[in-house]
Order: structure tokens, then C-alpha cells, then sequence
């Protein structure tokens, strides 16, 4: 690994690992949201590329709009406040969400009750889904090469929707994404995800669990895939749970390289747009925009405001830039 100084010294590595994970995030999402359509599955089985339609993005890309909005506003100094703040001026204010996950549109719901974190997150139907891991990566980003303080600061940000493994799920992705910033392996990336996820915990033990599938397949990814979706299947495929396990598991067994990892990641079955934006961020992280396709990127620059009307036209290249001078 490199250190946090050099990181911080070194502004054309800031900028192209701060934009490569955002921008990685973004296709990441799209890629999975396209790889699960029908029509997709019925032309080419595995989806290897963007076709020819429009551009898109879902709640993963623009939720993790918002968090970085937060971040930039307040400095990297975050808040539970500046996180509600922001909830109120950019999500509450929505009478509905097209692509919005259930968690986020349950904690709108109990902010304009009066409920503010962290039960605005707790009572919750849905405080274990994966919306908070798919949004965290800007966090990880700001406190690059700091895992401890990308933990902290998801938890403020994921307490607004997520309890418990919610929240845990959230800690898990930022802290990858921070020590990925700093070109940690895959082993010290993974070490720093499960180090901040409680043992005794669901997410824990599938972790786990998918890391020992992997291992018995020697990480081979044809032994390894149905044996993954098996042992890992929840009730509810956005649950942390199963979601977050698959994508540290594609990572697990295809981090060579950017674009290998998200076409693995993105043809994973169920929640496919959050284990490729999981995957996308946290590759884009450690690789940079450079090793991410161009054609990949322009693909997916500008958000098309499906879920957050915000977001539309927001160039996530800047966003990137905006969150490396925060580091």
C-alpha cells in the first residue's frame, strides 16, 4: 500500500482513484441493471458490454450522488444534521422514487413523521436492505487509507435508513473502498471490510460463508457460481446479507483487472445493479479511471435523474474530482 501522505501529496493519483470509483460505481450499477433485463438475457446470455440503448442509472448511482453532495457541502466533516439536512432538501421533498429502493423511500417517510436517526433507520421494514452499501463509496474515497474513519462516517450516513446489518454492510463497503484508495490487494481489502462487520452477525457469518465456497473452488468461477447463489439467498434479494457476500465474492475471484471484475459482478443474479456498483466502485478505487473503458465511462457520466431529479446531468468526472480534494 501506498501511504495516506502520498495519496494526499500526489493530486493526479487523488483525482483519477477518486473519479475512477465513482465513475466505477456508475457502471458498475447500469452494467448490472442491464445485464438482468430479459430482453438482454435472451440476446446474448452473458452481458460482456453497454448496447446501443440510452444512457441510465438507478437509485445505487444517484443515491451515492447524494452522499457525495453531503460530503462536499460540509467539508468532509460530516453530521447526523448534515445528513438530515440533506435528506429534506433532496429526497423528502419527492412526492415519489421510480427506481427508489424500500429503504430509502421508509426513511423519507419517517423524516416527515418527525423521526430522525438513528430510528429513522431502525423502524424500518427494510433496515437490513443493501441501500446503504450501494451508496457509501464517497466516503471511502475522503478517508482513503483511514478504514477506522470511513467506518465512522458510514455510520452517520447509513443510520438515516439502516440498522444493523444495514449499517454494518455500509461500514464494510466504505472501509474496502479506503484501503483500496491506497492500492491495498485484494486480501487487505477484504481484511479491512470484515474487520469492521460485527462476528456474531448475519452479514459476518455469509461473508464468511462465500469466502469458503470460493476457497473449495479454488477460485474457479464456474464451480464457485451456483453453490454462491444457493448458499447465500435471502428472502428478499436487496438484503445486505446476500448482496454484499456476492460482490466481495466476484472480487474475490476476479480483481485483476476493472473490467473483468464488473462483468463478473454485473451478471451476478438478483440485485445485479448493487454487486456490480459495489464491485465498480471499489475496483475503480484501486485501479483509477484509466484502467476503467472509456466507452464505459461516457456511457454512464451523466445520470439521467431516474430515481433523485437532482442528479440529472451531474458530471460524475467532477463529483470525483470535487471528492479528492476532500482527502
Amino acid at each position: 500500500m501506498i501511504s495516506i501522505s502520498e495519496i494526499k501529496q500526489n493530486k493526479t493519483l487523488a483525482r483519477s482513484k477518486a473519479t475512477g470509483c465513482i465513475c466505477g460505481l456508475a457502471i458498475g450499477d447500469s452494467f448490472g441493471d442491464a445485464s438482468r433485463m430479459q430482453s438482454n438475457r435472451e440476446n446474448y446470455g452473458i452481458t460482456t458490454d453497454f448496447n446501443s440503448g440510452a444512457t441510465w442509472s438507478t437509485d445505487d448511482t444517484e443515491f451515492a450522488l447524494l452522499t457525495a453532495k453531503i460530503l462536499i457541502g460540509c467539508k468532509g466533516n460530516l453530521t447526523t444534521e448534515d445528513v438530515v439536512k440533506a435528506w429534506f432538501e433532496d429526497v423528502v421533498v419527492q412526492d415519489e422514487f421510480k427506481r427508489g429502493g424500500a429503504s430509502e423511500v421508509s426513511a423519507a417517510n419517517n423524516l416527515r413523521r418527525g423521526i430522525r436517526p438513528p430510528e429513522s433507520g431502525k423502524y424500518s421494514t427494510f433496515h437490513m436492505s443493501d441501500g446503504s452499501a450501494m451508496r457509501i463509496a464517497p466516503v471511502g474515497v475522503i478517508c482513503a487509507g483511514d478504514p477506522q474513519k470511513a467506518a465512522e462516517m458510514a455510520e452517520i450516513d447509513a443510520s438515516i435508513s439502516h440498522y444493523a446489518d444495514g449499517i454494518w454492510g455500509a461500514q464494510a463497503v466504505a472501509a474496502a473502498v479506503s484501503v483500496a484508495m491506497v492500492d491495498g490487494t485484494i486480501d487487505e481489502i477484504i481484511a479491512a471490510a470484515m474487520s469492521v462487520i460485527p462476528k456474531d452477525s448475519w452479514l459476518f457469518a455469509a461473508m464468511n460463508t462465500a469466502f469458503e465456497i470460493v476457497e473449495q473452488a479454488e477460485g474457479s468461477i464456474i464451480d464457485a457460481w451456483m453453490p454462491l447463489h444457493d448458499a447465500l439467498r435471502a428472502s428478499t434479494w436487496a438484503t445486505t446479507a446476500e448482496a454484499i457476500p456476492a460482490a466481495f465474492a466476484c472480487l474475490k475471484m476476479a480483481h485483476k483487472d476493472f473490467k473483468t471484475g464488473v462483468i463478473l459482478a454485473g451478471n451476478f443474479a438478483r440485485d445485479a445493479d448493487t454487486i456490480g456498483a459495489v464491485v465498480g466502485a471499489i475496483l475503480g478505487a484501486k485501479y483509477g479511471l484509466e484502467a476503467i473503458p472509456t466507452h464505459w465511462v461516457e456511457k454512464t457520466r451523466f445520470p439521467s435523474g431516474t430515481c433523485l431529479t437532482f442528479t440529472k446531468g451531474i458530471d460524475l468526472i467532477q463529483i470525483g474530482e470535487a471528492l479528492a480534494e476532500l482527502i
